[in-house]
């Protein structure tokens, strides 16, 4: 992982570092942080700890203004998201389940993944690399707030890529393709489906987008509002 400047790259130990902001209450709001006291957690010199910090900031994984005794340091979103990411590398580690459970309401899209999938230049890959030709459309799910945290956690899986390309007319980005399995309130589930991730998209982190061979409404017997569970990393 690199900074905005790719002057410092931020990798575990820097993870490390971020932890234990965290930990002292830097996701909740801004703390006061002294190199000295965070190298003697660390195990390190204070000029590492002061470089861990930089390395963090540089990455924006950190704001950080600087005062004459310390220095004022609050997490990110984007430090949230990267403690989120290792989170749920442990949880897999240690936990019993074998993905990753979110759960939100269907919701009606914009219409736009109807126009998307069908396009010849992503049908091709989604037939070559997921094994189907998927319904022309998506499922599109409100995720509740704790799945909206857990979302992050997507990261940690392996995708299935699918390529941009062009046309004559314009440039289409690529997307993420994670396997899943959909239950329903009552029971119902379906398996084979994949949550995509464009590269580009209208969509923020409080929404997922599901496609799959079926249109996944009528299989499902899903309505606006009905409460469903995703299981990303169910093969």
């Amino acid at each position: 992982m690199t900074g905005p400047t790719g002057a410092l790259a931020v990798g575990y130990d820097e993870l490390a570092a971020l932890k234990y902001l965290a930990l002292d209450g830097a996701l909740q709001g801004t703390v006061k942080v002294s190199c000295a006291a965070l190298a003697e957690r660390l195990d390190a010199s204070s000029q590492t700890a002061s470089r861990r910090l930089q390395a963090l900031d540089e990455g924006g994984l950190v704001e950080r203004e600087m005062a004459s005794d310390g220095q004022w340091v609050v997490v990110t979103e984007a430090g949230e998201r990267a403690l989120a990411a290792e989170y749920e590398d442990y949880r897999r580690i240690f936990d019993s389940r074998d993905g990753l459970r979110l759960r939100g309401t269907v919701t009606s899209g914009m219409g736009e993944g109807r126009h998307y999938i069908a396009l010849p230049g992503y049908t091709e890959q989604f037939v070559a690399r997921l094994g189907y030709e998927p319904f022309p459309g998506t499922l599109n799910v409100d995720l509740v707030e704790e799945s909206r945290r857990d979302r992050s956690a997507l990261a940690s899986f392996d995708p299935v890529h699918i390529d941009g390309w062009e046309d004559a007319e314009r440039t289409y980005g690529p997307a993420s393709c994670y396997p899943a399995a959909i239950e329903t309130a009552d029971g119902a589930s379906y398996e084979g489906t994949h949550a995509i991730v464009p590269e580009r998209t209208h969509h923020d982190e409080s929404q997922l987008e599901l496609i799959a061979p079926d249109r996944l409404r009528d299989e499902l017997a899903l309505e606006d509002g009905d409460e469903i569970s995703i299981y990303v990393g169910a093969d």
